[in-house]
């Protein structure tokens, strides 16, 4: 497995455990509340269980499972697939802290995680290619 998606997908695993610990906190409010601003971590524990698990873990799969070898080349550009690691969960944690911050946030951690995926579909898709060609 390539390094660049076991990082993706260690990466989706932290923000699942992470999501996860933020739930039980909202749940544990919901029933016995001892913390009034626990609701501002809603938004982070959405994405942080949306984008930062699932799309992480599917970005990290899809660089690992799609074919290996087009035409002499090997899986790519490694700096433009590090540099879209970078920028997705840069933009994982600025919508994430949307809820506790105020300001444009959430919009540039949206325009971040969309431009990270952009950049792995220009990475991938030159591998992508019917089955028996």
């Amino acid at each position: 497995m390539p390094r660049l998606s076991v990082w993706f997908i260690r990466a989706s695993l932290i923000y699942l455990l992470a999501g996860f610990m933020l739930g039980a906190l909202l749940l544990a409010n919901n029933g016995i509340e001892f913390m009034p601003s626990a609701w501002a971590l809603l938004p982070a524990h959405v994405e942080f269980l949306l984008a930062g698990w699932v799309v992480q873990l599917a970005l990290g799969t899809a660089y690992w499972i799609l074919p290996r070898h087009t035409h002499g080349q090997a899986r790519g550009s490694a700096e433009m697939g590090w540099l879209s690691f970078g920028f997705f969960n840069l933009g994982v944690l600025l919508a994430a802290s949307s809820g506790l911050l105020p300001g444009a946030f959430q919009f540039s951690g949206r325009v971040l995680e969309v431009l990270a995926a952009g950049l792995l579909l220009v990475l991938i898709w030159p591998r992508v290619k019917a089955y028996g060609a």
